[in-house]
């Protein structure tokens, strides 16, 4: 586990965009936390670094967006499941195939935690005033390599 503060936005996309780094195809990124605690800023820091086309917005009305990457990275899955009701939605919406050639980040993982693979990364945003403090924990030994990433980023 890890317990960081963000100061910023900026702060937050930089996180974000550091685990990028090490993100391959089949991480799950399931991202908690109260309405503008920071979750789409953390995943516009995955865009950025997987160098993801387009703008990364919130996909609540949506639910999933895809963001092609350059060759070198997986595609970004990014997911708001806020109007989602268990896990098998997200499922019968084509997670798995999301899995076979992205990266999936999952906003508002409590509402399909029960399709949550095994091995994923976590993180809890809470506000803190102006600052956020964000919570990561891996659940999985892939979710314990992208914990590292962030560690060897100084974070």
């Amino acid at each position: 586990m890890l317990t960081l503060t963000t100061t910023s936005p900026d702060a937050t996309r930089a996180v974000g965009c550091a685990l990028a780094a090490a993100l391959r195809v089949g991480d799950v990124v399931a991202l908690y936390g109260d309405l503008g605690a920071g979750k789409t800023v953390f995943v516009q820091g995955l865009g950025a670094g997987l160098h993801a086309a387009g703008r990364v917005t919130s996909p609540t009305f949506v639910i999933m967006r895809r963001h092609p990457t350059d060759a070198a990275a997986p595609l970004l899955y990014h997911v708001d499941a806020y109007r989602l009701t268990d896990g098998n939605e997200l499922l019968d919406m084509g997670l798995d195939d999301w899995l076979a050639d992205g990266a999936v980040a999952i906003e508002w993982a409590e509402n399909v935690a029960d399709a949550l693979p095994a091995d994923h990364f976590e993180v809890r945003f809470a506000h803190a005033g102006e600052a956020r403090v964000l919570t990561v924990v891996a659940h999985g030994p892939r979710a314990g390599e992208l914990l590292e990433q962030l560690r060897r980023c100084g974070y």
